[in-house]
C-alpha cells in the first residue's frame, strides 16, 4: 500500500510540475467540444414539422439550403463541421419532404421553390433570427435566390453554387440522366439510401425530375428569372467549371441580372464543390459573410 501510494504522489507531483503541457491541451479539448456541437430539432412551420440543424454562437446567423432530396446531414457536413462557430450560427434545414423532415411525403407542385423559400425563411423567425444570411446549393440556390428576392429585409448576405434561373432544354435532358438512381454511383447513392431507402429515395428523384423538368414551358423557361433585379443584397455566385449538372452560362446569366453580384470560378470544381474542396470554400464564403 505504501508503495503504491507513494508511485501515485511521484506521478501528482509530476503532472503539477508540469502545468503548462497538461492545462493547455485538456481546456483545448474541452473547447473544442463546445464550438463544434451541433443541436437538432424541429418546429412547426406552415403546417409541417421541419427539422434543422444548429451549431455556434457567433452574431451572424447563416441558414444552409441543400439540393434535390438533400438534407443538413447529407450535403454540409464540413460546413456544420468547421465553419467559425465564434462568427457565425450556422443552421442546416431539411425542406419539407427531405431529410427528417417528413411527413409530409415530398411532392414538385409549379411553386414548389416558392414554397421552400417560404417555409425557410418562415423557420428562421421561428428560430428568433431577425436578419440572416443564405447559402444555398443547387436546389436550395435557387430557393436562396427567392428568399432575398421576396424577403430582402430579412436577408444580409447570399451565396449560391450550382443555382440557376431557368430550365432550358438542354437541362430537362441532364435532368432526364438522373432519373434512374440506380444509376448512381455508389457514392452519390449510398447517403441517400441510407437516409430514405431505396424507395422513397427513388421514386422521389423521379417525381423531381418530373416537377423541375415541367418549368420549362414556362415563358423562357424561367424559375425566378423576373425576381433576379429584386435582389438588393451582397451575392456571391460559385460555379464549378466541371459541373456536369449546371452549365457555365447559368451563373453568368446571374450574375449579370444580379446587382453588383460576384461571380468566381472554380477550375477543378464539379457540383459538389463544397464538399470536394471545403476548406477552399469555407475560407471563400467566411471572407465574403464577414
Amino acid at each position: 500500500m505504501a508503495r503504491s501510494g507513494g508511485v501515485q504522489l511521484r506521478r501528482l507531483l509530476l503532472q503539477l510540475s508540469q502545468p503548462a503541457q497538461c492545462a493547455g491541451p485538456r481546456l483545448g479539448r474541452v473547447a473544442a467540444l463546445y464550438s463544434t456541437a451541433v443541436t437538432s430539432g424541429k418546429i412547426e412551420v406552415n403546417g409541417v414539422h421541419l427539422h434543422y440543424q444548429q451549431t455556434g454562437n457567433g452574431n451572424h446567423a447563416v441558414l444552409l439550403l441543400p439540393g434535390m432530396l438533400g438534407s443538413g446531414q447529407t450535403d454540409f457536413g464540413p460546413q456544420l463541421k468547421s465553419m467559425n462557430k465564434q462568427l457565425f450560427t450556422v443552421v442546416a434545414w431539411d425542406p419539407r419532404g427531405y431529410g427528417k423532415s417528413i411527413p409530409p411525403v415530398r411532392d414538385f407542385p409549379p411553386d414548389f421553390f416558392e414554397r421552400d423559400a417560404k417555409d425557410a425563411v418562415e423557420l428562421m423567425q421561428a428560430l428568433k433570427f431577425q436578419k440572416f444570411s443564405l447559402l444555398g446549393w443547387s436546389d436550395g440556390g435557387i430557393t436562396a435566390l427567392i428568399a432575398a428576392a421576396k424577403y430582402p429585409h430579412l436577408i444580409h448576405k447570399m451565396v449560391v453554387w450550382g443555382a440557376n434561373a431557368s430550365v432550358t432544354a438542354e437541362d430537362v435532358k441532364l435532368y432526364s440522366a438522373i432519373r434512374d438512381v440506380s444509376k448512381w454511383s455508389e457514392k452519390a447513392r449510398k447517403p441517400m439510401e441510407e437516409m430514405y431507402g431505396y424507395e422513397y429515395f427513388s421514386k422521389t428523384c423521379e417525381a423531381w425530375v418530373d416537377g423541375i423538368s415541367q418549368l420549362v414551358h414556362n415563358p423562357n423557361g424561367s424559375i425566378c428569372q423576373t425576381l433576379l433585379p429584386c435582389i438588393n443584397c451582397p451575392t456571391l455566385i460559385i460555379h464549378g467549371e466541371k459541373d456536369p449538372l449546371v452549365p457555365r452560362f447559368h451563373p453568368e446569366y446571374l450574375h449579370k441580372h444580379i446587382k453588383e453580384s460576384q461571380l468566381h470560378f472554380m477550375p477543378e470544381g464539379k457540383h459538389n464543390l463544397h464538399l470536394r474542396f471545403a476548406e477552399e470554400f469555407n475560407s471563400m464564403v467566411e471572407r465574403f459573410l464577414l
